[in-house]
């Protein structure tokens, strides 16, 4: 039908059916003057009425009057939905919750056209935090377009996700800081059990994902391995430009970020032994980096502080036996990191005396982590052999920083081992009298 053949919506000439919009809860009426044929090509509800098969009511004018209840919140869009059968196109670019209140009148109308319309608009237009409400509560009446406009909020597919994942974690582990920081946060959220299950989960069969993680993780480590060992060069070659102390302070944020990681894909094994070995020379930059700059500030500390928390993580592993070293590597780490830990908590505890007496803001780590280093480290003590314990617990009594960590209960369980060895182990004398 032509524009100009195509009757008007209230016209009152042409009209042979007046449409009644009741609300029960107010008493609104609306009264509109349609045209059976309109009505009956562009909506089943209205065909349906207006068949022989339904009582119609005539009223003075010889028209029939057709009744129709809706809610008081749903009178105009019902109205529009009215309006748009006399369109030559379907129009419903009303906002999403104009087009989802439009898609109810029209799915309550029976108006496929609008309806379709309506649903094609939500399922392309962006939506805000709001709109996702109110699209899920209007879930149930969306009908056939449910799956159609709800596209967007289902869950992945693994095949997708894992995907996802992999590209991400390559940026959050790449040399270059573009995406780096949002690539981390993401990766983060995704892995972590909140109110709702982790997005993606990596148990048995998943290899060929821990395998590419493992191959970025490993890209990471030898990008720092390559940093720690020109750290003294670059502190001669660059004095005061605390460039060595920003890419260090970097490279160590990133390496605390993968711990997190790993730790949820039960993949810290390799990292702690990379850490483990090349714990002197991660304490030679750190001090070179610091040497380096004239006047060292927070920034010194704050990468000290992420280089405990990674240690912290690294001997918790070893001390867990989620990692197996041998006796002479756990006693090398233990060694460096208890210097290094007690050194490091003398200068917070200074940093936070200098900021409460400024009113200023404090410096550290979370208690849990350095509950947790100390306990590590503990326990790792307690697994080396007599002579080796004795070497380590003599360092930490000699040392200027013994208050952290406490290693008394080693000492406590050295010196009881020590004095009851004989007793303890006579039966193997008696036994085998060589040994």
């Amino acid at each position: 039908m032509t524009a100009a053949a195509r009757p008007k919506i209230g016209d009152r000439a042409t009209s042979d059916v007046v449409v009644r919009l009741r609300t029960p809860d107010s008493g609104r009426d609306e009264w509109l003057y349609c045209h059976s044929g309109v009505l009956a090509a562009g909506s089943a509800y209205f065909a349906d009425r207006l068949s022989d098969a339904w009582p119609t009511c005539q009223i003075l004018d010889s028209r029939y009057c057709v009744e129709v209840h809706c809610r008081d919140a749903d009178l105009s869009s019902h109205v529009t939905a009215l309006r748009l059968l006399y369109a030559a196109d379907p129009v419903s670019r009303f906002g999403v919750r104009g087009a989802l209140a439009l898609l109810d009148a029209a799915a309550h109308l029976a108006c496929a056209r609008t309806a379709a319309a309506c649903a094609d608009y939500l399922e392309s237009a962006p939506w805000d935090e709001a709109d996702e409400e109110e699209i899920l509560a209007a879930a149930p009446r969306l009908g056939a377009h449910r799956a159609r406009v709800l596209a967007r909020l289902r869950p992945a597919d693994p095949g997708p996700a894992t995907a996802i994942f992999l590209s991400a974690f390559r940026h959050a582990t790449a040399a270059s800081r573009e995406l780096k920081s949002a690539a981390q946060e993401q990766l983060e959220y995704m892995l972590t059990e909140d109110d709702d299950a982790p997005l993606l989960t990596f148990g048995a069969g998943s290899d060929a994902v821990k395998s590419q993680v493992k191959g970025c993780v490993t890209g990471l480590l030898n990008r720092f391995s390559d940093f720690t060992g020109s750290a003294l060069t670059k502190q001669t070659e660059a004095p005061c430009s605390g460039e060595l102390q920003q890419d260090l302070h970097s490279f160590v944020s990133d390496i605390a970020w993968v711990c997190q990681v790993l730790g949820k894909l039960e993949m810290m094994k390799f990292l702690a032994a990379y850490w483990v070995e090349a714990s002197s020379a991660v304490v030679a930059a750190v001090e070179a980096a610091a040497a380096a700059e004239c006047h060292p500030g927070p920034e010194c500390l704050k990468t000290r502080l992420k280089v405990v928390e990674i240690s912290a993580k690294v001997l918790e592993a070893v001390a867990f036996g989620n990692v197996v070293l041998p006796a002479e590597k756990r006693r090398h780490a233990v060694s460096v990191w208890i210097g290094f830990a007690g050194a490091t908590r003398h200068l917070v505890d200074e940093a936070d005396r200098a900021a409460s007496a400024a009113a200023a803001a404090k410096v550290g780590l979370d208690g849990e982590v350095w509950q947790g280093l100390e306990s590590a480290i503990t326990s790792i003590v307690t697994t080396l052999p007599s002579n080796a314990q004795a070497e380590v617990l003599s360092e930490w009594l000699q040392s200027k920083h013994a208050a952290f960590p406490d290693l008394s209960e080693a000492f406590d369980a050295w010196c009881y081992r020590s004095k009851v060895a004989r007793r303890r182990l006579s039966f193997l004398t008696s036994a085998n009298p060589a040994s």
